[in-house]
């Protein structure tokens, strides 16, 4: 009897094992996409560019002045 459930217990663990295999080798294609790469670049890019241009950061803000008055995005004063 205990040779039976060593088996089962084998198999079981097998299963979980290409259970869990699957699902980390499905997330890795998805996150390593080019569709999930460009979102993420371009999330990253503007957030890094809204947070220069609405810094009240005195360094920052006088770094990029002449910029935020030449895209007409921001007016600062």
């Amino acid at each position: 009897m205990p040779a039976d459930i060593e088996s089962i217990n084998s198999i079981c663990e097998a299963q979980i094992m290409a259970i869990s295999t699957s699902v980390l080798h499905r997330t890795k294609e998805a996150t390593l996409s080019l569709p999930i790469q460009a979102a993420l670049i371009t999330s990253l890019s503007s957030l890094m560019i809204w947070t220069l241009y609405f810094s009240t950061y005195p360094p920052v803000h006088n770094a990029l002045h002449t910029t935020r008055h030449s895209t007409l995005a921001v007016a600062c004063h």
